[in-house]
């Protein structure tokens, strides 16, 4: 297993060993919680929007080479 380093000043250090020992927790394990619960909920939304975007897509006007070129007056 890796270990990363992590610098917070003194109140940030003081409030999560506080909140890590009030609340009974691992420190290590509450930290890789919350990074990966972050990523994963990032991942989520990049997901939705994709989905979005593609169900957008399928509802627009589509436009074939020769249609384009008479667009642009090729």
């Amino acid at each position: 297993m890796n270990t990363i380093s992590l610098r917070m000043n003194d109140d940030e250090t003081k409030l999560l060993r506080d909140y890590v020992s009030v609340n009974n927790l691992n420190m290590s394990k509450f930290i890789r919680d919350l990074v990966l619960d972050k990523i994963e909920d990032d991942l989520s939304l990049d997901e939705e929007r994709i989905l979005k975007a593609h169900e957008k897509a399928k509802h627009e006007k589509k436009y074939d080479h020769t249609e384009v070129w008479k667009m642009l007056g090729i």
